[in-house]
């Protein structure tokens, strides 16, 4: 029996699950991913201390078995920027994906045309989260701090890096910012373009996704309960991870993951770039992955339950939350919610509102009108690469999926049969995927998925007509107001 460790770190929580070749799940553990906001629109974290909730996590899944784990997976939280010194060490907090301080980078990008030369050579616009806008950021505010910096990581790699002593990366990750979009290797026009070219010598070396990337030391041992030497291998972004831990894997394909992000995305076996979504690599050489995402999601519904339903939280909160929903599911409203707490789609220049509020509505009428916003915008992303791929399954993860009522939201919203993956923790399983490649149990990692996915508990929601044209309706009026605030420019500002 071969057993691997799969880590994700998102968001808002680490979590780790340890793997046998069949997919059975024989432990796991989570500890929360706290973030900071010092200042508006900073969304960072204690490098060091992720590190530790990683360690512990680690340690709760691997009891007992810590010297059977034949190889270890990590995944994490896409874009952002993290910084290490070439002892290892952090150079400065973590910033975290949803960070959007550098917007008027990008802004001014879009308008001196940086951003539309971008999309030709990278295959995508950088947006506020994109680790090329935050190290142009570092570079005019924070020089002291790229000064004692050796390493450009991603969350994973910091992880990975705490894990191994060895700086690495993958080809998902790399292609995040620094990546030719036709040869899919680093190149230095890219850095060129951003002005930021004497910064080459500190991109990590990239490897594949299955590869050893380094071993546990006897540090990260002591920590973690793993044996001293096991294999980490490279490791991929997270929203690879999740789409092929939901078996989303081959063209056709679209994985919609709803949960701190809106993640719409698709394989294709040639390039294709468009404004509203990126263009990166996917896992082997001459495939891609086709992503349009926003900080948009299910991050929405933990801000208005944290902040205006803390009575519908902690234990049975989905039981609670479908009771309230239910409760105005077929009453009129007409209120709308513009989920864009921390940003939106490209495009979209305008902070998260309600509109439509009157002194009739209740509390429960706001919750389905965030509940709504927030499958309004996934449509946005799924209808933009419906035009230009085809598209015969669409798979659900993530938070929403796991209520019901939210999931078939999804459903009336697209007009399209979903079919929802209730494996809880696809992007460990993801990571687990190609640890077991690199295990040497599979050949790779579509093998690596045929078998450890069989099981897996799936079922499809079918769009109900009637709700369809009602969702239908409230979506146009959704997108005239949401490019009517854009055009306003109703955003806080920026640096």
């Amino acid at each position: 029996m071969t057993l691997v460790l799969g880590l994700d770190c998102g968001l808002t929580t680490t979590k780790a699950v340890v793997f046998d070749e069949t997919g059975k799940v024989l432990g796991q553990g989570s500890r929360p991913s706290p973030h900071a906001t010092p200042r508006p629109h900073w969304v960072e974290r204690d490098a060091d201390a992720l590190w530790r909730s990683a360690a512990e996590a680690v340690r709760e899944a691997v009891d007992g078995l810590g010297r059977e784990i034949a190889a270890v997976g990590v995944t994490a939280h896409g874009d952002g920027l993290y910084c290490a010194q070439a002892d290892g060490s952090a150079a400065r907090p973590g910033i975290s994906s949803l960070d959007s301080r550098a917007r008027g980078i990008a802004e001014r990008w879009q308008a001196d045309g940086t951003a539309r030369a971008a999309l030709a050579l990278t295959g995508q616009e950088p947006a506020a989260s994109s680790p090329i806008t935050l190290l142009r950021w570092l570079f005019e505010h924070e020089p002291a701090t790229l000064a004692r910096t050796r390493w450009l990581l991603f969350s994973k790699d910091w992880i990975k890096l705490a894990l191994t002593g060895e700086a690495s990366t993958d080809p998902t990750e790399a292609s995040t910012s620094f990546t030719n979009v036709a040869t899919q290797s680093y190149d230095d026009a890219v850095l060129e373009l951003f002005g930021l070219s004497e910064l080459s010598d500190r991109l990590p070396p990239v490897r594949s996704s299955w590869a050893v990337g380094g071993q546990v030391t006897a540090a990260a041992s002591a920590l973690t309960g793993l044996a001293e030497g096991t294999p980490v291998v490279t490791g991929l972004h997270d929203v690879d991870a999740s789409a092929i831990g939901s078996g989303a894997i081959r063209p056709g394909q679209l994985s919609v993951i709803a949960g701190t992000y809106s993640i719409n995305e698709v394989v294709a076996t040639e390039p294709r770039t468009d404004p509203r979504w990126f263009t990166r690599n996917f896992l082997e050489p001459g495939s891609w992955q086709h992503m349009s995402i926003s900080p948009a999601s299910a991050a929405n519904l933990e801000w208005f339950v944290r902040e205006l339903c803390p009575d519908l939280s902690g234990e049975g909160r989905y039981a609670a939350l479908a009771e309230a929903y239910d409760s105005v599911a077929d009453e009129p409203s007409g209120v709308l919610f513009l989920p864009y707490l921390y940003g939106g789609p490209a495009g979209v220049r305008t902070d998260a509102a309600f509109v439509g509020v009157g002194g009739w509505h209740r509390r429960e009428h706001l919750l389905r009108a965030v509940l709504e916003g927030v499958v309004f915008n996934h449509r946005w992303h799924v209808d933009a690469l419906a035009e230009q791929f085809t598209v015969d399954e669409i798979r659900l993860t993530g938070g929403a999926s796991r209520a019901g009522y939210w999931a078939q939201l999804f459903a009336d919203a697209f007009g399209r049969p979903v079919r929802v993956v209730r494996t809880k923790e696809t992007g460990a399983l993801g990571a687990a995927l190609c640890a077991m490649v690199g295990a040497g149990a599979y050949p790779d990692v579509p093998a690596a998925a045929a078998a450890m996915l069989a099981g897996a508990d799936t079922s499809v929601l079918d769009p109900r007509p009637a709700h369809h044209r009602r969702l239908d309706d409230a979506y146009q009026r959704f997108s005239r107001v949401t490019s009517a605030l854009s055009q306003a420019g109703l955003t806080t500002s920026t640096t």
